[in-house]
């Protein structure tokens, strides 16, 4: 039996799409979840172990990280989807945001990565970390300035952690811009979104998908960002 993919946030969207698609493809998975949807009975009836964690102490982190090694001593890999997005505009209260942000974001995937870094080195063919970040890593946003510092801050926890665990662990990157609009989004809005990259288009979930199988796939390939954003990037030059 192979080891498991860990997927923290697979109870939606994105992390969702990468959970269905790995047990589609026979990987073992164990998934995380904040609140318990129908998505994650779904999962777990086809095949996942799911378990739910609190990212926002340090002791839900700790939990997390026990929890995964009661059900397996080896790791695939690990793919930090979890994220919250919330913006300056919502709050006063800045100094709680950054913290939060950054808690999610940064600290949350370096205390797993610390905890459970043994795991990823029980297999003969090199294992993955995957950091799901942001297109805003890279350019930051005078709207969501903490969540755009979060994100940067993993990233840079790529570079540290791709040098730390070489050779036998690949630690890269996937930095997406709009992937998949939600429910409420209206037409002003998804026009002007779209309008901001090359492509002009919705992927959907399988954008990342295809991005995360390409690096689960790669054999060289660390320390790198994987840009997901439809040429968005050339729109700002």
């Amino acid at each position: 039996m192979p080891n498991p993919v860990l997927i923290t946030g697979a109870s939606q969207r994105v992390g969702l799409a990468l959970a269905e698609n790995l047990l589609s493809n026979n990987y073992p998975v164990i998934v995380t979840y904040r609140t318990h949807k129908a998505s994650i009975a779904q999962l777990e009836k086809a095949g996942a172990v799911a378990i739910c964690a609190d990212f926002s102490t340090d002791q839900g982190i700790a939990e997390c990280i026990e929890a995964v090694k009661k059900h397996t001593t080896g790791l695939r890999a690990i793919i930090h989807n979890a994220s919250e997005w919330n913006s300056e505009k919502n709050t006063s209260d800045y100094a709680s945001l950054f913290d939060s942000m950054m808690q999610v974001h940064a600290k949350t995937p370096y205390l797993m990565n610390m905890g459970l870094k043994a795991l990823l080195n029980t297999q003969q063919e090199a294992a993955d970390i995957i950091h799901i970040t942001d297109f805003v890593q890279s350019v930051g946003s005078e709207k969501h300035l903490a969540y755009a510092a979060s994100k940067a801050a993993l990233h840079n926890l790529t570079l540290s952690f791709a040098q730390m665990l070489a050779p036998h662990v690949k630690v890269n990157t996937i930095a997406p811009a709009l992937l998949m609009f939600n429910d409420g989004d209206d037409a002003a809005y998804k026009e002007k979104a779209l309008s901001k990259s090359l492509m002009q288009t919705e992927p959907g979930a399988v954008a990342a998908v295809d991005a995360v199988n390409y690096l689960l796939n790669s054999t060289y390939v660390t320390g790198e960002t994987l840009q997901v954003n439809g040429g968005r990037h050339l729109k700002f030059n």
